[in-house]
């Protein structure tokens, strides 16, 4: 008898294999389909006393036909079966065709959400790019929100002080009554007011900024130099429609039946024709005015608040603040409107001069359309 103990270990080891492989199949697999018989040690073909040395090759031969035929059919079934598991040695097996193809049929849908998402997101970057382009990027600001609503609370209260206290004790005081002015006197009495207003504004700005000197180059800056005029004639052709809507916001709040018409000093100057008192008025409205409001609102509001808030809200906000100052409920809208164009001029050019001129022509227009 021949003694064929190699080959035996190897048949055995060979029935272990495909013994693991058909019972996967059928644990793992929903589809079913035949299995081929194990083999066994056991089994007549193989049973060791029946081998002869003539049918070795015959069945070596057979063995590796059996083992290409069981590789093939596991990596033709490794699609619905084992695509998501690991092999018994812990390192991941090849992916097949079929496997890639339906991966890359499968990417479109599953990553369509992300790519929308990404190309959303791009889309938000290039609009404020061109946001940030058109109205500029925030301010570089040395002091706190303390700092600010300091400012803004000493100036209201300077305002209305100087305004409705301090000017008139002081001509009470050397015997005058503005009722009993002339229209040149009344004129010089607003202009008085009007410039003691602003200076003390200014005062107010250089005392409590003084520690944070020297500021950055971009504040309260004065220059005839830049590209700006061009902001500004843009900004006078929003001109008719501010006018539109002073209108709308007069029909949406209109003046009480029970108020008395008034006409203010200048309505009365220039129904006078008095050219001093015009010229007086004129003053006021086209030079005093715009600058001491252009420096608080638009030179000192408008950046501080970048800080806290974007450039776009920030315009928004100090062109809220900049219509509460006019105490006027009726002229609301317009003068956010005008104060949102002055915001966005300042913005781009980082220099108070273009909103300031701006300004001074939205007033001359006014006084301008009082005179016809």
């Amino acid at each position: 008898m021949f003694s064929i103990s190699p080959f035996s270990h190897k048949i055995r080891a060979f029935c272990d294999n495909n013994s693991q492989i058909s019972l996967m199949l059928s644990s793992n697999c929903t589809h079913s389909f035949p299995q081929r018989p194990l083999l066994s040690t056991s089994s007549p073909r193989f049973r060791v006393s029946t081998f002869s040395p003539k049918s070795l090759p015959t069945l070596s031969h057979r063995i590796r036909i059996s083992e290409t035929h069981h590789r093939i059919s596991t990596k033709r079934w490794k699609i619905s079966c084992f695509r998501n598991e690991e092999s018994s040695s812990g390192a991941s097996n090849p992916e097949s065709i079929d496997d890639v193809l339906h991966k890359e049929l499968e990417n479109p849908e599953i990553d369509k959400p992300s790519v929308e998402k990404r190309n959303g997101i791009s889309r938000f970057r290039e609009a404020a790019d061109v946001v940030f382009k058109v109205i500029g990027k925030p301010w570089a600001v040395p002091w706190t929100a303390e700092t600010i609503l300091q400012v803004m609370l000493l100036w209201i209260i300077s305002f209305w002080f100087i305004g409705s206290w301090m000017i008139p004790f002081g001509a009470y005081m050397v015997g005058i009554s503005k009722e009993s002015l002339t229209f040149r006197g009344q004129a010089l009495f607003s202009l008085l007011t009007d410039v003691t207003e602003g200076l003390t504004g200014i005062l107010i700005l250089q005392r409590c900024l003084s520690r944070f000197r020297p500021l950055p180059s971009d504040w309260f800056k004065f220059s005839l130099k830049g590209n700006w005029l061009f902001d500004v004639l843009l900004g006078c052709l929003m001109f008719p429609l501010v006018n539109q809507l002073s209108q709308f916001n007069l029909d949406l709040l209109p003046v009480l039946p029970s108020t008395p018409l008034t006409l203010s000093s200048v309505e009365q100057s220039i129904l006078a024709r008095d050219p001093v008192a015009m010229a007086l008025y004129a003053l006021v409205l086209v030079v005093c005015a715009p600058l001491w409001e252009e420096i608080v609102f638009r030179g000192f509001l408008l950046p501080s608040l970048t800080k806290y808030m974007p450039v776009w809200c920030s315009i928004l906000m100090s062109s809220v603040a900049f219509a509460l100052a006019h105490f006027n409920v009726q002229r609301m809208l317009p003068l956010i409107f005008l104060g949102v164009v002055m915001g966005v001029i300042y913005g781009r050019s980082r220099n108070l001069l273009p909103s300031i001129l701006l300004h001074s022509l939205w007033n001359g227009f006014v006084f301008l359309d009082l005179m016809k």
